[in-house]
């Protein structure tokens, strides 16, 4: 199963998205946390992301989702400290919220990382009314 990390500048926002998405999958897929600076304050902190990172990893890769801007970065320079990789990891930029919920459905039903790199990648499409 792929696990995943959710990257955002608010610890908060990333413990409540985790918390929801935990429970559309009934607990069963790796999900990890990594909001704010290293203090607890607004930022990102790529210490934070690369203990996510070895919280979920497992055979079949880490997913890490990210909020904006220096999230990316942090994953990356959290990613170079991780040497060597523990499994594959990928970063998309896709919608946060709605990335992280497609994603733990997809590696909860089994996808490869790649299928739920794409799968995460069509929630930039995800419709947000019902008409």
């Amino acid at each position: 199963m792929v696990g995943v990390v959710l990257v955002s500048h608010s610890q908060k926002l990333v413990e409540g998205l985790k918390e929801l998405v935990s429970q559309l999958s009934g607990g069963a897929v790796p999900v990890a946390a990594a909001g704010g600076g290293p203090q607890g304050e607004l930022g990102t902190s790529a210490e934070k992301i690369r203990d996510a990172i070895l919280s979920v990893a497992g055979p079949d890769g880490v997913l890490i989702l990210v909020d904006m801007g220096s999230a990316t970065l942090s994953a990356e320079t959290a990613i170079e400290l991780l040497d060597p990789l523990p499994c594959e990891v990928r970063i998309s930029d896709a919608p946060l919220v709605e990335g992280a919920v497609v994603g733990v459905i997809h590696s909860g039903i089994g996808d490869s990382l790649s299928q739920i790199m794409e799968a995460v990648e069509g929630a930039r499409q995800m419709p947000k009314n019902l008409d």
